[in-house]
C-alpha cells in the first residue's frame, strides 16, 4: 500500500506526463501479453497429449485415411505438421520433408510473434523512468539554486519523489516485462522443439 503511495505521488507531481509515459508502455506490454498467452497456451498447445493419443490409435491400426482426418480437425501448428506428412507420405521423403519445411516456415514465425517486443517494453519503461529521475534531480538543483530557504525543503523533497517515483515504476514495468519475455520464450520454444521431435518421429514410422 505504501508503494502504491508512493507511486501516486509521482502521478500528482510535476512530471506526471512521465508516469503516464510509463503506464502507456505498461498497458501496451499487457495487452501483448494477453494475446501472446491466449495464442501460446490455449490455441497452438492446445491437447497435444489428446492430440497425440488420438493420432497413435489410428497410426498403430494402419490407418492413415482416418489418421489425416483426424489431424485435420486440430488447427496447432503439430497437427498442420502431421497433415503435411500424411497427405504427403505417398510421395517419398523429399516430398514429406519439403511439405513439413514449409509448414515449420509458415508457424514458426507465428510462434515467436511479437516475443522480442517484451525486450523493448522493458527497455523503454526502464529508459522513461530513469527520464523522470533526471527531471526529479534538476528539480533538486533548482530547488538549492533559487528556492527560497523557507521552501527549500518542501522543493527538495517534491524533487526527490519525482525521483525515486519515475525510477520505480519505470523498474516494476520492467521486471515484469522481463518476466513474460522469460516464460514466453521458453513456451515458444517448447512448442517448437515438439514440433520437431514428433515430425521427426511421424516421418520416420510412416517411411518404415
Amino acid at each position: 500500500m505504501q508503494m502504491l503511495n508512493f507511486i501516486m505521488l509521482g502521478f500528482k507531481s510535476s512530471a506526471g506526463w512521465i508516469m503516464w509515459c510509463i503506464l502507456a508502455v505498461g498497458f501496451a506490454s499487457l495487452g501483448l501479453l494477453v494475446e501472446r498467452v491466449w495464442y501460446l497456451y490455449f490455441q497452438a498447445d492446445r491437447g497435444t497429449s489428446t492430440f497425440m493419443r488420438g493420432l497413435s490409435k489410428y497410426l498403430k491400426a494402419g490407418d492413415y485415411e482416418m489418421a489425416t482426418k483426424y489431424a485435420s480437425s486440430f488447427n496447432t501448428p503439430l497437427a498442420k505438421g502431421v497433415m503435411g506428412i500424411l497427405q504427403n507420405r505417398s510421395k517419398g521423403s523429399k516430398s514429406i520433408k519439403k511439405a513439413v519445411d514449409e509448414v515449420f516456415l509458415t508457424e514458426a514465425p507465428k510462434i515467436k510473434r511479437y516475443i522480442h517486443l517484451f525486450n523493448i517494453f522493458a527497455n523503454l519503461a526502464t529508459l522513461v523512468g530513469l527520464t523522470g529521475t533526471i527531471y526529479g534531480t534538476m528539480e533538486c538543483f533548482e530547488a538549492i539554486a533559487n528556492a527560497p530557504a523557507a521552501q527549500r525543503a518542501t522543493q527538495l523533497a517534491a524533487g526527490i519523489a519525482i525521483t525515486m517515483s519515475a525510477t520505480l515504476f519505470g523498474l516494476i514495468w520492467a521486471v515484469m516485462n522481463i518476466f513474460a519475455y522469460g516464460l514466453l520464450s521458453t513456451k515458444a520454444d517448447k512448442i517448437i522443439e515438439d514440433m520437431d521431435e514428433k515430425t521427426a518421429k511421424l516421418i520416420n514410422a510412416v517411411e518404415e
